[in-house]
């Protein structure tokens, strides 16, 4: 049975140093997807909505794996867009007018009837508010920036900071929203060994 390793086929866009800013083109790539807003350590709206993502990654993950000509892959880490409504407001100590748009990337043979049809198998063993949000779309950030953060989420800000200031250095703008990608397993690893991939897309200034 054929095994796909998303990590492997985008490996530049998995992957980053946490002692140099480099540069990546994110092509067009497929998520499910969920939006909302509020503190992600506190909003149970968020839980909620992580819950759905990997409930539905899950369930597509066999689905595939199951059929007569399926294949296997290996369900991909958590990613986050963040922002204000007025960037003027941003905060990173207060976090309650955050914004954010949580997902989950899928393979390229992950359709939207598929989607849709595991949403409502799931929906039959499982009671999660948030499924019937989780919508599958594809995102295009082309010309980013990224760095790899080490550590706790709230001792990004440094981190984060570097990155921009690496953005003026070059001549860029940002476009788009924050993008982060956490490789680790929140409720496995211990916060001073989280990775998280800190990304922006940008274009010339």
């Amino acid at each position: 049975m054929t095994k796909v390793d998303l990590k492997q086929t985008h490996k530049m866009l998995y992957s980053a140093s946490a002692t140099a800013v480099t540069e990546v083109t994110a092509p067009p790539l497929r998520y499910l997807m969920i939006d909302g807003a509020g503190d992600p350590n506190t909003a149970p709206e968020y839980r909620a909505a992580v819950q759905a993502l990997f409930s539905l990654a899950y369930a597509l993950k066999f689905a595939f794996k199951k059929a007569p000509d399926g294949f296997d892959f290996a369900v991909m880490p958590l990613e986050g867009l963040w922002w204000v409504e007025d960037p003027a407001d941003f905060s990173y100590t207060e976090r309650s007018g955050w914004r954010w748009t949580a997902m989950i990337l899928q393979p390229d043979a992950i359709t939207a009837e598929a989607v849709a049809a595991q949403q409502v198998a799931v929906a039959k063993k499982k009671d999660l508010p948030a499924l019937s949000r989780v919508r599958f779309e594809a995102l295009e950030e082309g010309r980013a920036l990224q760095i790899l953060h080490k550590g706790p989420f709230a001792d990004e800000p440094p981190t984060i900071e570097r990155l921009h200031a690496e953005i003026a250095a070059r001549g860029l703008r940002p476009t788009g929203r924050h993008h982060e990608i956490y490789l680790s397993d929140v409720s496995k690893t211990a916060p001073e060994k989280l990775r998280t991939i800190i990304r922006q897309p940008v274009a010339a200034a």
